[in-house]
């Protein structure tokens, strides 16, 4: 059996990467999903902690059907250096044969490594993206359609809504105006 990892942030997960789950799905008899930057929270561009976003995979994947016995969420934290980074994830991830991802960098790295890596067709990538979810829930526009709705629920009971425009204005709070 084919196994595979999708990487991602997922900061937060979105309808894109519940697409990216069933592409990879299709490809691999089972499928790790990683989880990366897993140290990094309470930032601008990485609201949601690792358990946080584990949260969301979980409730988005169970939502909607996929099946709990043919994917494990891992988080891995980001390694000191890009070429430390592959051996990071396969000393954190049992044995597989295949790569998803649509990073330039993860890409280059795993292939150097020898593996099989393949691209992740976008779903209408132009609205179907973490940073369009974050963008949409600072400006107070509709965010909940992007994203599975199990999704938007635990986003809610994180506090995540509070917490991206919390962030967005600790980050203009520090902005030096001249």
């Amino acid at each position: 059996m084919r196994v595979g990892v999708l990487v991602g942030r997922f900061q937060p997960f979105h309808l894109g990467h519940l697409e990216a789950v069933r592409y990879a799905l299709r490809k691999v008899g089972y499928l790790y999903i990683v989880v990366g930057s897993a140290q990094r929270s309470h930032e601008r561009d990485n609201p949601f902690t690792a358990g946080e976003r584990i949260a969301m995979v979980k409730g988005a994947l169970d939502g909607n059907d996929i099946d709990p016995s043919k994917w494990m969420a891992i988080p891995i934290p980001d390694a000191d250096s890009h070429s430390l980074w592959v051996s990071t994830v396969v000393s954190m991830v049992p044995r597989f044969d295949a790569v998803f991802t649509n990073d330039a960098l993860t890409f280059l790295l795993f292939k150097e490594e020898g593996f099989d890596v393949s691209a992740v067709p976008y779903l209408d990538r132009g609205r179907y993206s973490a940073t369009n979810v974050r963008d949409r829930i600072l400006e107070r526009k509709d965010w909940e359609s992007l994203v599975p709705e199990e999704v938007a629920e635990q986003v809610k009971k994180f506090g995540g809504v509070e917490r991206v425009r919390a962030l967005i204005r600790k980050d203009l709070a520090g902005v030096k105006h001249g």
